[in-house]
C-alpha cells in the first residue's frame, strides 16, 4: 500500500512538472522526492512519469493522480477535524462570484461539515467592492483579484496566472469592434480587457454586462461575444483565443486579506481555503 508521503510527492511532481519545484512545495529534498517516485513506481509495477525537460504523467499516472488527490483531501479533512474539533464562532467571508462557482462551493461545504460550530457568512461581489467593504470591517476575510500584487500590499498571495481571451474566434472580425461580455465596473478583468484593446488601437463594444460567471459563460457559448478569464477558470465547453487574434492581457493575481491573526476560526478557514486553492 502506498504511503501518504509518496502520494503527496507524486501530486506535487505531477502538478509542478519538476522534482525541484515539487520538493520546494512539500518541504523535502529533491533526492527524497525522486526516491518516493521510484518507490511508488516499484510498488505499483507501472511507469507513472515521463521524465524529460518537463515531467509529465503517463496514462497510468493520470489514473493514480485522481486517486491520490482524493486520498490527500480526505487526509487533510481528517487532520482538520481532530486537530481543532471544537472551534466555534462566526467568520464573514467575501469572495468573487466566479471563484465561488468554480473553486469553492465544495470547499466551503467541506469546511462547514468539519467545523459545524463555526458560522460562515459568505457574500459574493466584485473585487473592488469587496475590498472597500473589507476596509469598513464588513468582512473578516476576503479573496480578491488584482492586476498587480502591490494593489493590495498586505494580502497573502495565493497564485498568479495569465488572463486569456475566451470564446469563438469567429465572432472577432478584423474591421469590426470586438464584442465583449464583461462584468460591470469596477472589475479587474474588465479593466484589463479594455486597457489591452485600447493600447492596441482596437475598437470594442460591450454586448453584455453581467456580474454572474454563469451568465457570462452562457452568453459566450451563445456566440454573443468574447470574455476574459484566468486559464484555470475556462470551462471545457469554451476555448481560449490565440494572441494573433487579440492582444495579450496582463497576468491576474489572487490574494487573501484578513484583519486579525489571533482568531482561531478565521485562521482555520484561511488555511483551509489556501490549501484547496493551491491544489
Amino acid at each position: 500500500m502506498a504511503d501518504f508521503i509518496a502520494l503527496q510527492s507524486f501530486i506535487a511532481v505531477a502538478e509542478t512538472g519538476s522534482f525541484t519545484k515539487a520538493a520546494d512545495r512539500i518541504g523535502r529534498t529533491q533526492s527524497a522526492v525522486s526516491q518516493q517516485m521510484a518507490k511508488l513506481e516499484g510498488l505499483l509495477g507501472k511507469p507513472l512519469l515521463i521524465r524529460g525537460k518537463s515531467i509529465t504523467v503517463t496514462p497510468e499516472g493520470e489514473i493514480l493522480l485522481g486517486y491520490a488527490r482524493k486520498i490527500y483531501a480526505l487526509h487533510s479533512e481528517m487532520v482538520d477535524r481532530f486537530r481543532q474539533p471544537e472551534l466555534e464562532g462566526e467568520v464573514r467571508f467575501g469572495l468573487p462570484e466566479n471563484f465561488a462557482s468554480v473553486f469553492l462551493s465544495e470547499v466551503l461545504a467541506d469546511f462547514a461539515r468539519i467545523h459545524p460550530r463555526i458560522l460562515l457568512r459568505i457574500e459574493c461581489d466584485l473585487t473592488l467592492n469587496l475590498f472597500e467593504r473589507f476596509q469598513q470591517k464588513a468582512f473578516d476575510l476576503v479573496l480578491v483579484k488584482m492586476n498587480r500584487p502591490e494593489d493590495f500590499p498586505n494580502g497573502l498571495d495565493v497564485w498568479s496566472e495569465p488572463l486569456r481571451w475566451v470564446g469563438d474566434p469567429n465572432v472577432v472580425e478584423p474591421a469590426m469592434p470586438v464584442p465583449l461580455v464583461l462584468a460591470p465596473q469596477p472589475c479587474v478583468y474588465r479593466s484589463s480587457a479594455i486597457k489591452a484593446l485600447d493600447n492596441a488601437g482596437r475598437s470594442w463594444r460591450l454586448v453584455l454586462s453581467s456580474p454572474s460567471y454563469a451568465g457570462a459563460v452562457a452568453a459566450v457559448k451563445a456566440g454573443m461575444g468574447v470574455t476574459v478569464m484566468p486559464q484555470t477558470m475556462i470551462p471545457r465547453e469554451l476555448q481560449a483565443i490565440g494572441a494573433r487574434i487579440l492582444p495579450d492581457l496582463e497576468d491576474t493575481h489572487v490574494s487573501l486579506l484578513k484583519h486579525r491573526g489571533d482568531v482561531a476560526a478565521i485562521n482555520t478557514l484561511e488555511g483551509f481555503v489556501l490549501r484547496r486553492l493551491k491544489r
